[in-house]
């Protein structure tokens, strides 16, 4: 779904056509048929993945034919579509089939640019004349326009292009990972032959790829680099934008421990740079991808470039400043003790800024509006009479949002509403739908206070026909590091994938808590106090609210399992091995076994440098306590994870081993770290699991 300028229509794809649905009475007009869609000498119509128009509306760039890069679909191939006269015409026509990657029109309408390669095109839609802008140097090692398994991986950078306001000129970004070393990865099921799959990554320790940004002139091809202060290979540049005109970019530099962050406004006539913000801090600094839904693109310019808004940490909550444009005046806009958890809308025309807070819980997600000039008070929009998690995509006046909305006992309900008050509109295509409350097993939400004085939300799902007389087994399902949040009020919190029927009909208590270290809206405090402490903090909180929940009357605390996934596999490990008195069987998936051996970005950030510190890495990795299993493990790995690669479950497996430890292993061959691919995998992987857990932990009251 896409808004139209005007705000009063959105465009989307319905039955292979595009079409625009008109605000407020939901009606749908055709814009691209199915028919339009037909390349000449094909004998169906292109399937449209994405889609994007012109500046002036008259032509059509579709996204089809997509292909998986690590994490998501974004190589393919792109077709033009001139509306006025039905010419559909491929872009990159002498490229490799779906090699294409982050297309987009020039300004004017005139040209389309993008990555293939390794390189950067733009192509003139007059004459079909398509030019590399980046002297065909770009190779697997040396990448202009996109980026590294480890920026896009851990900063979410994957489009690395942008075009300037006036359409003259390109930025790019370019990473040289030349001196990155492999990891290999051995393919052994797709040919007779076994062959290495090589993935530059760069485990904690190693340097950064380093970075520079480039900017072309499309008529001429002139290159400039622009002069970025400090050590490329001992800095992060996660963003980087055109300043509101075509003579300046403005970059954001995160140095190598990630604690300190520089905004720079860089001349791209000169190349010279400027420093106009610099922000520290004692852990980390999280980039606009954690409060803007992974989005990296964009910069939020206001008052016509004088001033753009930013988020910072730097008063204990996650808070919105305006900053003015040499950095020298900020004005706080959110005030209180809440963190905005997501920027929604800046609608500088009506003076707010839309964003999703949850003050007074940290499961739940509503959206608020408050003045731009920092004078106001925060004004909840979502009606309060419906607790849970909400989300809204807004009109760029403000006008409507397609709201959705569910909690952890009522399935999604979504609707096109009319705001400030939340109106649902007449009922079309995208009326109300959904919203039915669920019957049956019930998600009963908790809060748990340890010995140490932490407090901890928690969700629990008791056995169908509970009977407080009884003592039932419990399984927890953990993640615990600062990636990911397991407590939150939204339909299909409590469900299990893995498990092959119904946990509550079987008889089991799941459940889960949040410990300090998870990306909870609760500050700055509660989610960086696990800098470097990982598999420790986390893990002590998680076993000390289990010694509380094993206090509950109805809870077997001889039939106790947790289990997890990535992290959460990590953190099922380290609760097995270093608290086995509490925890009796437990299923880890796709485990960091040892920290020393994952990616730089995401452990150095959250765990600081090994040169430097080590023995916190050594301290809060489950190898280190392998020793100490005496429960039931079952240890699940794909070997070809590029993410968390299979060397972490073949060196725990040896720990475990010269231990003299019994335990069951899986390894998919040549899955990755979604364990999805091949005939039957999820279906195999659900059946392993739920066997297991009801050998080991059975259910059912006692």
């Amino acid at each position: 779904m896409k808004w139209s300028k005007e705000g009063n229509s959105f465009y989307k794809v319905s039955s292979g056509a595009i079409v625009r649905v008109d605000l407020p009475d939901n009606r749908e007009t055709v814009l691209v048929s199915g028919e339009m869609l037909i390349p000449f000498g094909h004998g169906r119509p292109l399937v449209v993945r994405d889609f994007s128009f012109s500046a002036d509306g008259k032509k059509v760039l579709i996204y089809t034919n997509a292909k998986r890069v690590w994490r998501y679909d974004t190589r393919g191939d792109y077709w033009v579509l001139d509306r006025g006269s039905r010419q559909l015409t491929q872009i990159g026509r002498g490229r490799p089939a779906s090699s294409l990657l982050f297309a987009k029109f020039s300004p004017d309408g005139s040209k389309v640019a993008y990555c293939s390669e390794h390189n950067v095109y733009v192509e003139d839609l007059a004459t079909g004349v398509a030019r590399c802008l980046t002297s065909t140097d770009g190779t697997p090692k040396l990448i202009n326009g996109t980026f590294d398994w480890a920026y896009e991986e851990e900063l979410e950078c994957r489009d690395g292009f942008r075009w300037s306001p006036d359409g003259q000129r390109i930025a790019y970004w370019q990473i040289d990972a030349n001196k990155i070393k492999d990891y290999l990865m051995l393919n052994t099921t797709d040919s007779t032959y076994p062959f290495v799959v090589k993935v530059e990554y760069p485990v904690a320790g190693e340097t950064p790829s380093p970075y520079r940004i480039g900017v072309v002139d499309v008529a001429t091809g002139a290159n400039r680099w622009m002069e970025i202060p400090g050590d490329p290979r001992q800095t992060y540049l996660p963003r980087m934008e055109w300043v509101a005109g075509s003579t300046e970019l403005i970059l954001q530099q995160l140095n190598r421990k990630q604690n300190e962050s520089k905004l720079l406004l860089a001349d791209v006539a000169t190349g010279k740079t400027t420093e106009i913000y610099d922000e520290k801090d004692s852990a980390y600094i999280e980039c606009k991808g954690a409060w803007q839904d992974g989005v990296i693109a964009g910069w939020d310019w206001i008052s016509g470039g004088r001033e753009f808004l930013w988020v910072t940490e730097k008063d204990g909550w996650r808070h919105i400043y305006r900053v003015s444009r040499d950095g020298h005046k900020e004005v706080l806009v959110t005030r209180g003790a809440y963190d905005v958890i997501r920027v929604n809308l800046i609608d500088e025309r009506g003076g707010y800024v839309y964003f999703m807070a949850s003050p007074m819980n940290a499961t739940q997600k509503y959206l608020y509006r408050t003045r731009l000039d920092g004078k106001g008070v925060s004004e909840r929009i979502t009606p309060a009479n419906e607790p849970g998690t909400h989300e809204y995509d807004l009109s760029p006046d403000a006008r409507f949002a397609l709201h959705t909305y569910s909690n952890a006992n009522m399935e999604e309900r979504q609707e096109m509403v009319s705001l400030p008050g939340g109106v649902a509109l007449a009922r079309g295509t995208d009326g109300t739908a959904g919203g039915r409350v669920v019957s049956g097993r019930k998600v009963e939400f908790f809060t748990i206070r340890t010995r140490d004085g932490v407090k901890m939300d928690g969700w629990m799902v008791k056995p169908l026909h509970f009977d407080s007389t009884k003592k039932y087994p419990v399984v927890f399902y953990v993640y615990g590091e600062p990636a990911a949040q397991t407590v939150l009020d939204e339909y299909g919190v409590a469900s299990n994938p893995l498990y092959v029927g119904d946990m509550a009909a079987d008889g089991y208590i799941y459940l889960s808590v949040d410990n300090r270290g998870t990306p909870g809206p609760k500050g700055r405090a509660w989610r960086k106090a696990i800098y470097r402490q990982i598999g420790r903090i986390n893990i002590r909180d998680q076993a000390m609210a289990a010694k509380e929940i094993l206090k509950w009357p109805f809870v077997d605390s001889s039939r106790v399992a947790v289990w997890g996934w990535s992290g959460g596999g990590s953190s099922t490990l380290n609760l097995l091995f270093q608290y086995p008195e509490i925890y009796k069987t437990g299923i880890s998936v796709a485990a960091v076994g040892n920290q020393l051996s994952y990616d730089n970005l995401y452990q150095e950030r959250y765990m600081g440098l090994p040169q430097e510190n080590a023995e916190d890495f050594v301290a809060g990795s489950p190898i280190t306590y392998a020793k100490n299993l005496r429960g039931h493990l079952l240890y699940i790995h794909g070997t070809g994870d590029d993410n968390v690669h299979y060397q972490n479950a073949e060196r725990l497996l040896n720990a475990l081993i010269a231990a003299n430890k019994v335990f069951q292993f899986m390894a998919y061959p040549n899955r990755s770290h979604g364990i999805f691919e091949g005939d039957g995998t999820r279906q195999h992987l659900a059946t392993l699991y739920t066997d297991f857990l009801q050998r080991n932990c059975p259910g059912g009251g006692r």
